[in-house]
């Protein structure tokens, strides 16, 4: 849902996922999380311990030493996707991937873990782990630029209903995210696999054929007149009603209601004023098109109305407006999978020549180029073939793959009840509780504790809930008055006592304050000099804010960062570095604007004496301190955008509330929006039409640049770049697997991101799991033992030494 979920990306609460199938994949914007963010997959015992751990091996399952009670988890809201394909919110993922298994797995660094079978030993905090996976990994890297993956299975392992896992399970799973019908989040098929576009060629959804030929259509070689007339006459209307008025159900059930008494009570005009598609005076409400409805009058808008606005706002891409918008379901998946499939328009190959098996326990991955990245999105979760596929339908040497190209309706049937490999068995789903079951087959000994549940929780319950006994394990937003309260639960007064243990691990994400440069800008050139000194200008306002604000509303639970990286990252420059800078610290000619000793106020003053400057070389009119005219395509005032809950409660609140007393001093208006409503601000950013913003990136293990930065990323749109001297940098990070080279580039192309002024780095946050101390026997649990960003305790739910090796009292 598109309120709830982007909510999370803004650094309130709750962890990121940027891949919602395999290891990993490209930094998101954090609204896509609902994506997919990173709860990376890894086996790990302690060295000493090895030997009794390996239960695998022995094929012994370690007794249980708890209560033999249920753990209890608190989670969101489930949007009941528990696909290993399909599920894109990080609570759905977590639900998956208790009960599948990765191809590969990481450690505690987020690294991949290449021998699996072996095991790996690494050393973190003086403390030595073994790491251990289903699977073998061997990259050649060869002489003409190819690249190879050779892939190596166990033979021991077998799904939780006894079927054996084989190799030919994990080509079903990969076949499966490279169909040219697949909408899930697995970005498996963008990897320069050899094959892979030959594959993917020559066909497209029934939905989209439809779309693109219109209602007046006569050509019916894809489709049949009668499917054209129940589609647009009867299937499309009804789906298109129904997805307009799940938004407008979703704005009433979360309270966003207009404060306009006639728009607030017609449900489609209140839907479009909260959803960020018209504006509103004196009961009549005029959209982004220039329509406009006399609601008062008796005159509202109605849902081809709404939908027309929507469908406009993304150049009439019907599924990039669905996909984007939604508060429910997308138009796709109300019309149902018969719309979904591929139909063949032209010549493909019949397979990807690219994936090869040679053996039953093996395969090589073969790549036309090196891509630094593709170690994290090519280890696919291994679904099993003869349930979420038909075994009668797959025979390799004859390129059958366990379903038909382009219809993947087996595999979607199965989205809501999940089953895999890994340690856990998907019970049911019912009264807003997960039930799972041990897996008495699981490769690596059956779990220790027998039941867990995952019980979705609001985010002010879950402490309560802890103390109270309803939760054994929860992951409040740690921020200053949470951590408050846990010690003050405890009777030493510490983060870690007897009634809650508090692990603290940075989050893998970073908040920042966001700028459109088309919107932006002096003139027609978001590039040019005076387009940047004009962001400059206000950045260097708000940067100067961001010490105090930050302390304030997390305390020790958060830093103030520099670059737009999320300091988890080992490419992430660090204070010890010859070049690092405190972003925004430089007046107009490069001096520095900060002394040491400087007091708080003084540094508030030089900040708006420099901001000044940039202002003047902008081309604004400056006399006696104060702009008096704007150059032509810049403004004196600029809208920010914050999703505070209509009541400031946002870590960078206090910073634009600062910035904008101290900018009015020199006649400059910064206007704070503080929405009630989060998928106004989305809305604006997608639609191009936001100014300034307050939100977060999620982050993935590898820190490509990609889909934020370069022209062509999925997240362009929000501050529209554009440049290829950046474009090129950050192909140039792909190429190589040399991590200080990487390092190097990439430190370039932060410097660039930051000298154009589209984004002030504010906090790194810390991620916060609390355990009940009394339930919880966290001192035996070595998995709870020097916990990283890749390896908490939400992490390590699926790294398959998680909560099945947790200790219960």
């Amino acid at each position: 849902m598109k309120k709830l979920g982007k909510l999370l990306a803004l650094g309130l609460a709750g962890t990121m996922v940027v891949s919602a199938v395999g290891c990993g994949g490209n930094s998101t914007p954090a609204e896509t999380t609902e994506s997919t963010d990173a709860t990376e997959s890894t086996e790990e015992t302690s060295t000493e311990d090895a030997e009794a751990t390996e239960a695998g091996d022995s094929a012994e399952a370690t007794e249980s030493t708890g209560s033999g009670a249920p753990l209890v988890i608190g989670e969101s809201e489930f949007s009941e996707k528990f696909s290993p394909f399909f599920a894109n919110s990080v609570y759905d993922n977590n639900v998956s991937q208790m009960t599948t298994l990765p191809l590969l797995t990481v450690d505690r660094l987020g690294e991949m873990v290449l021998n699996g079978i072996e095991g790996e030993t690494k050393e973190i905090n003086g403390q030595s782990y073994e790491y251990k996976g289903p699977a073998n990994c061997v990259i050649t890297e060869n002489e003409d630029g190819t690249v190879d993956y050779a892939f190596e299975l166990r033979d021991d392992i077998t799904f939780s209903d006894g079927e054996p896992l084989t190799i030919d399970d994990v080509i079903f799973s990969m076949y499966v995210v490279a169909d040219p019908s697949y909408d899930g989040a697995a970005s498996f098929s963008a990897l320069p696999i050899t094959g892979m576009e030959d594959y993917r060629k020559g066909s497209d959804t029934l939905f989209n054929l439809l779309v693109k030929a219109g209602e007046d259509n006569t050509d019916f070689t894809y489709f049949s007149e009668d499917e054209q007339k129940k589609f647009w006459e009867t299937d499309f209307p009804a789906a298109k009603e129904q997805f307009i008025n799940d938004i407008a159900d979703y704005c009433t059930a979360n309270g966003a209601v207009s404060d306009d008494e006639a728009v607030a009570a017609d449900p489609i005009a209140n839907a479009m004023a909260n959803w960020g598609y018209g504006q509103v005076a004196d009961g009549v409400l005029t959209a982004p098109s220039g329509a406009t409805f006399d609601v008062k009058g008796g005159t509202a808008p109605t849902v081809d109305d709404f939908w027309n606005e929507i469908v406009a706002a993304y150049d009439g891409d019907v599924v990039a407006a669905t996909d984007k918008e939604k508060a429910g379901d997308s138009i796709l998946d109300i019309l149902g999978d018969a719309y979904k499939n591929a139909i063949e328009t032209g010549d493909s190959a019949p397979s990807i020549t690219g994936i090869e098996k040679t053996g039953d326990y093996s395969m090589v991955v073969h790549m036309d180029k090196l891509d630094a990245t593709a170690i994290y999105s090519l280890p696919v979760e291994i679904a099993p073939l003869h349930y979420y596929g038909d075994k009668a339908e797959y025979d390799y040497d004859n390129n059958k793959f366990g379903f038909t190209k382009g219809d993947l309706s087996s595999v979607r049937a199965k989205t809501t009840q999940p089953l895999g490999a890994g340690p856990y068995i998907f019970d049911k789903f019912e009264n807003k509780i997960v039930y799972f079951k041990a897996n008495e087959n699981y490769y690596l000994g059956a779990p220790i504790i027998k039941e867990v549940q995952m019980k979705v929780t609001q985010q002010s319950d879950a402490e309560p809930a802890i103390v109270q006994g309803t939760l054994d394990v929860a992951e409040p937003s740690a921020n200053k008055s949470t951590l408050e309260q846990i010690a003050g639960d405890n009777s030493n007064g510490e983060l870690t006592g007897d009634k809650i243990s508090t692990s603290l691990v940075d989050n893998n994400g970073y908040g920042y304050i966001g700028m459109n440069s088309e919107n932006v800008k002096v003139g027609s050139d978001p590039g040019s000099e005076e387009s940047k000194a004009l962001r400059k200008a206000i950045a260097t306002v708000l940067a100067v804010h961001r010490d105090v604000v930050v302390d304030s509303y997390y305390g020790d639970a958060a830093n103030v960062i520099n670059y737009p990286i999320s300091n988890t990252s080992w490419a992430a420059p660090q204070a010890s570095d010859p070049d690092y800078k405190v972003a925004f610290s430089t007046d107009v000619d490069g001096n520095p604007i900060y002394t040491d000793g400087m007091s708080e106020d003084e540094k508030y003053e030089a900040a708006l004496q420099a901001a000044l400057g940039f202002f003047e070389k902008a081309g604004y009119t400056v006399a006696d301190g104060k702009l008096t005219a704007a150059p032509d395509g810049a403004k004196l005032s600029y809208e920010a955008m914050i999703p505070a809950d209509g009541k400031g409660d946002h870590p960078s609140f206090g910073i634009l509330t600062a910035a904008k007393e101290d900018l009015a001093k020199i006649g400059f208006d910064l206007i704070i929006n503080d929405l009630s409503d989060s998928s106004v601000l989305w809305s604006a950013t997608e639609g191009g039409t936001a100014e300034i913003w307050c939100a977060a990136w999620g982050g993935s293990m590898d820190p490509d640049m990609y889909q934020i930065y370069h022209s062509e990323g999925g997240s362009a749109y929000m501050y529209k770049i554009n440049q290829p001297e950046l474009d090129e940098l950050v192909v140039e990070g792909r190429s190589t697997t040399d991590q200080a080279v990487r390092k190097a580039i990439y430190k370039e192309a932060l410097d660039y991101v930051v000298d154009y002024a589209v984004e002030i780095p504010v906090y790194q946050r810390q991620n916060c799991s609390i355990y009940s101390s009394e339930r919880v026997d966290v001192e035996n649990s070595e998995m709870l033992h020097d916990e990283t960003t890749y390896y908490n305790f939400f992490a390590t739910t699926s790294a398959h030494n998680g909560i099945e090796r947790l200790m219960t009292k």
